[in-house]
């Protein structure tokens, strides 16, 4: 499967909004498309988020991953929460969500991050295979 991965604006919405329903309701929350277009519009429009959004070759939605800024006063660094990771049922196992992990933490790098830190839940096994094939450490 070939994708891209780039940093989603509001006029991503279209594709990005039924993408963060599917991973609100993976979390058990019911479907409410407006909703997620709404909180997504709200942290995109005060850039209170970083967003990036893998698409396919013809610009359909295939994941994302949201990214929120912290701060540690004691290291006084920034450092950045990857709060939100989601791929469509047909585009998993091809690669995206590794895909935008790895997008994730150069874009973390970027923008200065002394680190990245992440959670799910802990029954998300797959989820967590994912991490730890990647390097990231419990």
């Amino acid at each position: 499967m070939s994708f891209q991965i780039r940093q989603a604006t509001l006029l991503d919405l279209d594709k990005l909004a039924p993408l963060f329903d599917g991973y609100r309701q993976f979390y058990g929350q019911p479907a409410d498309l407006a909703r997620a277009r709404d909180f997504l519009a709200e942290r995109l429009r005060h850039h209170e988020s970083l967003v990036l959004l893998a698409l396919d070759e013809h610009g359909a939605g295939l994941g994302f991953t949201q990214l929120y800024p912290l701060f540690s006063s004691v290291r006084t660094v920034r450092t950045w929460l990857l709060n939100d990771l989601f791929v469509a049922a047909t585009a998993r196992r091809q690669g995206v969500g590794a895909a935008l992990l790895k997008a994730a933490a150069e874009q973390a790098h970027a923008l200065g991050a002394a680190s990245l830190s992440l959670s799910t839940a802990l029954d998300n096994a797959p989820a967590q295979a994912l991490y730890e094939s990647l390097g990231w450490q419990r």
